[in-house]
């Protein structure tokens, strides 16, 4: 393990701070960007700032391949995920831990990597990146205590998992890949959608409309119990009002910026689920429409 480098395609808010705890923590770590970002933090590195482990300097090698036989994480936005599936074709990695959102990128990284050992796996925490394409490195910003990674029940033994155990990060098992991502996919996509729907933090966005947060909540609830994840809209509505009210999210950014993100990939990822088990999900379809409009004002 000591001899194998892990590789982190990703340098986002995510992946960046993944990838400095891993390094922080003795690992011999290499950052997988585009051209230009990877020249910004080969030059200058990352600066990492967070409320519960403390503020660094991580001076992080990058490039723009991935090193062959390398392990490998893979932390990029729905957008990224075919680049990301054509550079593990070429690199032939040992190993791959996904943490994306959504569901459907299982798919295209499998595609790339017949035979591979692959694993679906989440991560919860309030991240964000700023100063890329900037003079000066990159900086991380996480807030708040939670950290979290969840990996399939099977994927508690490989390399990288064994490598994050070593680092602050909370690391927990939860079942399958389906499992897993659904574990997550049924809280985030109603707080990213009601984020992003109202433009406001999600304490507001609970509250904004209840009759349509309660019909989105219960659709999706709906599609996790079809999936194999049993779910109740109360349930949902608990995990939503647990985390902190002033919480916003990364599509909700994304929108504000007049860009779609990861709106296909979480809440067009439900849709699609839902049509497969005949659930009918005219909010839902709703909330997306009005988001698609936030998107082309801004635009």
């Amino acid at each position: 393990m000591a001899d194998t480098p892990i590789a982190v395609i990703g340098p986002g808010a995510i992946g960046g701070l993944v990838a400095a705890m891993l390094q922080q923590a003795g690992h011999d770590v290499v950052v997988i960007a585009r051209d230009r970002t990877a020249a910004q933090i080969a030059e200058h590195g990352l600066e990492i700032e967070t409320d519960r482990f403390g503020t660094w300097h991580a001076p992080l090698p990058a490039t723009t391949d991935v090193p062959p036989g390398a392990r490998v994480v893979v932390a990029v936005k729905a957008e990224g995920v075919d680049a990301a599936a054509e550079l593990l074709a070429d690199a032939r990695p040992i190993e791959v831990l996904s943490l994306l959102n959504g569901l459907d990128h299982l798919d295209v990284l499998r595609s790339a990597l017949p035979g591979a050992r692959l694993v679906g796996a989440t991560i919860a925490g309030e991240t964000l990146r700023t100063g890329a394409g900037e003079a000066g490195p990159p900086r991380v910003r996480h807030r708040g205590d939670l950290l979290r990674v969840v990996v399939p029940d099977d994927a508690v033994a490989l390399g990288v998992v064994t490598a994050l155990r070593d680092t602050p990060i909370e690391v927990v098992t939860g079942g399958t890949d389906t499992e897993v991502l659904w574990k997550k996919l049924r809280f985030l996509a109603p707080l990213a959608l009601l984020t992003s729907a109202w433009a406001t933090s999600i304490g507001d966005a609970l509250t904004h409309d209840p009759v349509l947060t309660s019909g989105l909540l219960a659709e999706i609830a709906a599609t996790a119990t079809a999936e194999g994840v049993p779910t109740t809209g109360e349930e949902l509505r608990g995990i939503l009002a647990g985390f902190p009210a002033t919480m916003r999210s990364s599509l909700q950014a994304d929108i504000e910026a007049g860009r779609e993100g990861e709106l296909d990939a979480i809440g067009g990822a439900v849709r699609r689920r839902a049509a497969a088990h005949g659930i009918e999900t005219p909010v839902l379809e709703d909330v997306i429409a009005r988001i698609g409009v936030r998107v082309r004002d801004v635009g």
